[in-house]
């Protein structure tokens, strides 16, 4: 159980800093949807969706790489490291100044042709966030968990501070005797891209913070070890793109596919995207664990107990993960309050969202199958399919359903991801998972969920009353269940 303290420590690090960053981040949503209007509120979703698939592209998959190829025995001289901080240097220097000679057309073809300057703007932003994600993999990699932490706390503490500056503050003083300075900072006809402007500004401060470990590209370029990195690499770009297919790509169709007039399917994008945010809690855990995990998982793979040790590691993800689903859709009265009235007639999406994300977790703990034998390309297939199931059944769905359609899509396409992983693991890389327990607290958490919505209209008391005699009840069943194997491994 050391060694699950350890991960379960450097998690926590990562999970509070992502918890209270999101949590910073997160305070945006009431702002921005009490600011705008659901079809704005559209804009920045659809952009935002844009820059998943392009983030993957601009990394190339080499942060997995690095993890895969970096010198443990010399990491003051690090060619793998330094050879990757190349390539990307030099992949996010072309597609900045693609974007730069061409954010008009791209513009006019996303139906935004009377604002170039949010191409540009973003374009800068995701070269920024791409150029800072393997000095980041860095840290992670030398357990530097208190720095990556501060970093991106304070990177969100600007976004948050500066949106809050440019949308709430700068109006207001605008429409009351603006001072002298104002013009200088502030124009009203920017107005929603002020959102992009302050994301911009926080980047380029994250950058500067991360300047030590952009020194590494004094240690040059590896050729050889570069095609070594790039036939490893490859398949995890595409496995990165598939997997923001199957994120992002609902939001991205459902301005196209919904069978409502431009201004209503922007609406219903504001409404679907601001409702996605409600599954945070469970994005945020996996986000942190993914980051504790990932160089975890390749230190420890030469370890005799390794297989049981991961067995244990997603047996605890599960139940921790249920928990979670159980806090947001149990307390669903009280969470809805963060977004605007508008936004609540997709409360619907959350449970299934959250389902979704889930089994998404799933996935990330099955997939050390083709990290730990070099078959990503085997592991690039499976997200393939799991991104032609995301894009059919938006396709079908989104038509019939609306953004109800995506919601349930996501989760076919997420659980069907982690049945198929699980299966070839066992070919691959057999772990001895505890099955049964593991979908035993699914359908737990499930049934718990279900039983409140059917309790609730007879319910006469305040109903989290009943939210917490169903939560207490979840936390009973595990403690029992875990009882012996916590003892066995304290002793």
């Amino acid at each position: 159980m050391g060694i699950l303290k350890k991960l379960a420590s450097q998690t926590a690090i990562y999970g509070l800093s992502s918890i209270f960053a999101r949590f910073l981040n997160y305070l945006l949503v009431p702002l921005l949807t009490y600011s705008f209007s659901a079809q704005e509120y559209g804009v920045v979703s659809e952009f935002y969706a844009y820059s998943g698939f392009l983030s993957v592209l601009l990394l190339g998959g080499f942060e997995t790489g690095y993890f895969r190829f970096r010198d443990k025995a010399n990491p003051r001289h690090d060619t793998a490291y330094s050879t990757a901080l190349w390539f990307v240097l030099l992949v996010n220097g072309l597609f900045f100044l693609g974007v730069f000679f061409a954010d008009q057309t791209a513009a006019t073809a996303l139906n935004y042709a009377s604002h170039p300057e949010y191409v540009l703007w973003f374009g800068l932003i995701l070269a920024l966030d791409a150029l800072a994600a393997l000095p980041f993999a860095r840290l992670r990699a030398e357990e530097r968990a208190f720095r990556f932490a501060f970093i991106k706390l304070l990177e969100i503490a600007v976004t948050v501070g500066l949106t809050v500056f440019f949308i709430v503050y700068c109006p207001k003083l605008y429409a009351h005797n603006p001072p002298p300075w104002l013009v200088y900072v502030y124009s009203p006809h920017i107005g929603l891209g002020y959102v992009f402007i302050a994301n911009l500004l926080a980047s380029a401060c994250k950058a500067l913070l991360l300047l030590p470990q952009l020194a590494g590209l004094v240690w040059g370029f590896d050729h050889r070890l570069f095609a070594r990195m790039w036939r490893y690499s490859a398949p995890m770009m595409v496995i990165g793109f598939a997997g923001i297919i199957n994120e992002m790509l609902d939001r991205a169709l459902l301005k196209y596919l919904l069978p409502y007039d431009y201004a209503t399917n922007m609406q219903m994008l504001g409404v679907y995207s601001a409702c996605y945010k409600l599954s945070v809690l469970m994005s945020l855990f996996i986000q942190a664990f993914r980051y504790a995990a990932e160089p975890f998982f390749f230190a420890y793979a030469d370890k005799n107990d390794a297989r049981d040790v991961y067995a244990k590691v997603l047996k605890f993800f599960v139940i921790f993960c249920v928990a979670i689903f159980l806090l947001v859709t149990l307390y669903l009265d009280f969470f809805q309050y963060f977004m605007g009235a508008e936004f609540r007639t997709g409360l619907g999406v959350v449970p299934i969202l959250l389902l979704a994300n889930l089994f998404l977790g799933i996935y990330v703990n099955l997939s050390i199958w083709y990290k730990l034998t070099d078959r990503t390309l085997m592991g690039a297939w499976v997200s393939i399919s799991g991104a032609a199931l995301t894009i059919g059944l938006n396709v079908w769905w989104i038509p019939l359903f609306g953004y109800m359609g995506s919601a349930w899509a996501t989760l076919a396409c997420y659980a069907s991801m982690a049945a198929v992983s699980y299966l070839l693991g066992r070919r691959f890389y057999p772990v001895a998972y505890p099955l049964v327990r593991i979908l035993g607290y699914i359908l737990l958490g499930i049934g718990l969920s279900v039983t409140q919505a059917y309790l609730q209209p007879y319910w006469a008391w305040p109903s989290w009353l009943l939210a917490s005699a169903l939560m207490g009840e979840y936390l009973l069943v595990v403690a029992l269940l875990e009882q012996s194997p916590l003892r066995r491994g304290k002793r």
